[in-house]
């Protein structure tokens, strides 16, 4: 269903993979915020967050009939590159809880704000749904 492409002799990546080759229906799930369904922000530290805006991200596969193992791509846009940092830790146990051990291409941009005062961090993700 998907492939890691690692190209040989390239230092192994700690928590995403460099590409991912996908067979499939494909799903672009928009960014989404540490807010519940209801729209409410229930955490308002940065792992916390995080860990719901992952959530979001997995309702929104379960709907389309994926599972977390078919996600190829997160792009997460953070409002504070050293909150991230500081809690990295924190940050691998809380995907792990939601998403397991899978590790899709990855990238991650620091960006001034989001456009919900209390975001701080907005994922958006794209996944492969086997036909």
């Amino acid at each position: 269903m998907h492939k890691i492409i690692q190209p040989e002799g390239w230092k192994q990546p700690k928590g995403y993979a460099n590409g991912v080759l996908a067979d499939g229906a494909r799903l672009y799930i928009g960014g989404q915020i540490g807010w519940n369904a209801d729209q409410v922000f229930e955490a308002k530290d940065f792992v916390g967050q995080m860990e719901q805006a992952l959530k979001n991200i997995v309702a929104v596969l379960e709907e389309a009939g994926g599972k977390p193992e078919h996600l190829a791509r997160l792009t997460w846009y953070v409002t504070d590159k050293k909150e991230y940092l500081a809690h990295q830790r924190e940050v691998g146990q809380a995907y792990q809880r939601v998403l397991g051990k899978h590790f899709p291409a990855m990238t991650m941009v620091v960006v001034k704000e989001l456009v919900e005062d209390e975001a701080l961090v907005e994922i958006e993700a794209t996944a492969a749904i086997p036909s």
